[in-house]
């Protein structure tokens, strides 16, 4: 009788842990993020990236690009952006390359956040608006 007593007291007590820790892991996954920070590099940056194609929208011209979002410092220079129109001041930059240029149009570079902070834009959509200034500085 005594040996039962102590089998039905570790089961029990077995029973009581295991009920423990799933309720720790059903509070754990309850109060978890909604998401996860991706940084730019990470696999799942390129997956964010792609995913407005993969919406089935259509992409952007270069035009509406920049009326939505580089105006505000391109058409004014604010922060020493190259003015649209400006061939002066545009020149000099697409003589290091349009792969440079596009390159500091997605990361970054002096004054301007990545993307222009146009964070709803593909690469290529920001590609395109660069297109679309280096042809109106011309």
């Amino acid at each position: 009788m005594k040996k039962i007593l102590s089998i039905v007291a570790a089961l029990a007590v077995s029973a009581a842990a295991a009920m423990a820790q799933s309720v720790d892991q059903e509070i754990a996954e309850r109060i978890a993020p909604a998401g996860e920070t991706c940084m730019q590099g990470d696999e799942c940056a390129a997956a964010v990236a792609a995913a407005p194609a993969a919406a089935g929208g259509a992409a952007r011209s270069g035009e509406a690009v920049y009326n939505a979002s580089c105006a505000t410092c391109h058409g004014t220079g604010a922060a020493g952006a190259p003015k649209l129109g400006d061939a002066g001041a545009w020149g000099p930059r697409v003589d290091k390359g349009m792969d440079t240029l596009y390159t500091h149009a997605i990361n970054g570079f002096n004054a301007m956040p990545a993307k222009g902070l146009c964070m709803d834009c593909s690469e290529d959509e920001v590609k395109a608006a660069v297109d679309y200034m280096v042809e109106g500085s011309k």
